[in-house]
């Protein structure tokens, strides 16, 4: 009899379990249905605020990034290749240190915003302080300014590529992301061109006294309106949220997350193998200026076809990743970054180097695009802040030794020694992803 009463108990309590995973499983699945609700109601008016923060904030922003006025005012200040290499691996060892710290802020949060705004906020005082350093400090002590800042700049940058990129995953559905960003890149690549061209001017006018610091002025008034813009963004509650632990915890787990998915391997390996093509940026310019001479002038000019490139290729990006998805966009930018590096190698006159910096920021603009992207296709929604924080913090492993790797192999043997080693490293990345990473969307896997 007891035995009896003791199995009836048995069996009460696996219906009473049942019950509450049936009663779990439909609040979950109320919660799904309300967010993707939330986010088709919302969703034309969080995609013309991601186009209007894209526009402002990656005007600035492509200032700083790229291959021209940054590098060119280290050399100014220091005179020397491998001061340029270090002061892009301090931004880079910034942003290898902290996605992980940024996935485990918000991995457990159900809104993200907050912690954009903080990240976001970081970074655009650091480009703040570019300029101000330019203005009031002299040569050797703006020099160890630079490094600093771009140290922390890379520091929250780290972080906001994962809050950011969390935050368009939640907001904007797959099938329109390559959209959204074709067409932000696009439009921020229109003003930064114009902004570069008038950023070269202000250079050779020395404009306030300094016209490095003056653009990078301008830079953080653009980045800072951007980060403004998002305070009309209508951000939805995650469903499904990781239990908060601390971050020894989440870096034991990683082993086991990359282990049990191989395209999501040989992603991460080939977009580290793509990045290391970043040893060659900050010598492109300082190879033509060795070759043919670059004043303000022409440094404003290939700024603007680097960026009007970008402008016009990440349109046409988006819509292959709309229709093809954007593994193939990864694999046909590092076509286009490749031609680039050979265009210049043997063409280095000036001419040729307007030719190979179109072909950068084409290159540079797909590759972007598609690492920023494709890693949120990759397994659940939950796990979404940890993959993009392995993603970036694999590529930036990367960037923290290439460009010093590419300051001394520029100060030892040359530039063209540099560039074919960028080459053949993205050409490896080629055949990684051509070979080895499958169309994620065709996965029943994904979930993002």
């Amino acid at each position: 009899m007891a035995r009896g009463d003791e199995a009836a108990a048995g069996a009460g309590g696996d219906g009473n379990d049942d019950g509450e995973a049936s009663a779990e499983s439909l609040a979950q699945a109320q919660a799904e249905t309300r967010f993707q609700s939330e986010v088709e109601t919302n969703l034309r008016r969080n995609f013309a605020v991601h186009v209007m923060h894209g526009l402002l904030g990656q005007t600035g922003f492509r200032i700083i990034q790229a291959p021209t006025f940054l590098p060119a005012y280290v050399f100014f200040l220091s005179g020397s290749t491998s001061l340029v290499g270090l002061a892009r691996s301090c931004q880079a060892l910034g942003m290898f240190l902290t996605p992980i710290l940024g996935a485990t802020l918000i991995e457990h949060r159900r809104r993200v915003m907050p912690m954009v705004f903080a990240t976001g906020a970081g970074m655009r005082l650091q480009v703040l302080g570019l300029s101000l350093c330019g203005f009031f400090l002299g040569a050797e002590a703006n020099m160890i300014a630079v490094c600093a800042l771009l140290g922390l700049f890379g520091f929250f940058t780290g972080m906001q590529s994962v809050t950011f990129s969390v935050l368009v995953s939640k907001v904007i559905p797959v099938e329109r992301r390559g959209s959204l960003v074709g067409l932000r890149n696009s439009l921020a690549g229109l003003t930064a061109a114009v902004v570069g061209v008038i950023g070269g001017v202000l250079v050779d006018k020395e404009v306030f006294g300094n016209g490095y610091a003056s653009v990078f002025l301008v830079s953080f008034i653009l980045t800072a309106s951007g980060l403004l813009s998002l305070l009309l963004m209508r951000e939805p509650e995650s469903p499904t949220v990781k239990r908060q632990s601390g971050l020894g915890a989440r870096l034991r787990e990683l082993p086991a997350l990359l282990s049990s998915d191989g395209d999501f391997r040989a992603y991460m390996l080939a977009r580290a193998l793509g990045a290391s093509g970043r040893m060659a940026m900050p010598y492109y310019v300082l190879y033509a200026s060795a070759e043919g001479g670059v004043d303000g002038s022409r440094l404003g000019w290939l700024t603007g076809a680097f960026l009007i490139s970008q402008t016009g290729s990440n349109l046409l990006w988006g819509l292959i990743a709309d229709r093809q998805g954007f593994r193939n966009v990864l694999a046909m930018s590092l076509v286009a970054w490749i031609g680039a590096t050979l265009v210049i190698l043997f063409s280095p006159s000036f001419e040729g180097t307007v030719v190979a910096f179109v072909g950068l920021g084409t290159g540079l603009g797909g590759f972007m695009l598609a690492c920023t992207n494709l890693v949120l296709e990759f397994g659940k929604r939950e796990d979404v802040p940890m993959r993009i924080a392995m993603a970036q913090s694999a590529e930036q492993a990367v960037s923290v030794v290439a460009p010093l790797l590419g300051g001394v192999l520029a100060a030892s043997v040359g530039y063209p020694p540099l560039f074919w080693t960028a080459a053949s490293l993205q050409t490896i990345a080629l055949v990684v992803t051509v070979t080895r990473v499958a169309e994620p969307r065709r996965r029943p896997l994904n979930a993002a």
